[in-house]
């Protein structure tokens, strides 16, 4: 299943910003974590999701991580420079 982030917008609208970044499944407008979305609202790949952690809704991203395949190529060990 295709996961994305989708913004939630705060009182100034899309023009202020997100507000809160969720992950929903597919084309829906319910986040992971239950909230109703615009579904409308920006969309994001979910590999964006730690760019800004302080707007990331905490029950999504650990949801989304329950649902997301472990790849071990993304998580190589890479030994420190000295």
């Amino acid at each position: 299943m295709k996961h994305l982030m989708r913004a939630e917008y705060g009182p100034g609208g899309p023009e202020a910003g997100a507000k809160t970044w969720h992950i929903v499944s597919g084309d829906t407008g319910r986040a992971m974590c239950g909230r109703e979305l615009d579904p409308g609202a920006e969309t994001r790949e979910p590999g964006r999701w730690g760019e800004q952690p302080e707007l990331s809704c905490h029950t999504c991203g650990a949801l989304f991580l329950r649902e997301a395949p472990y790849l071990p190529d993304e998580h190589r060990y890479q030994e420190q420079q000295e």
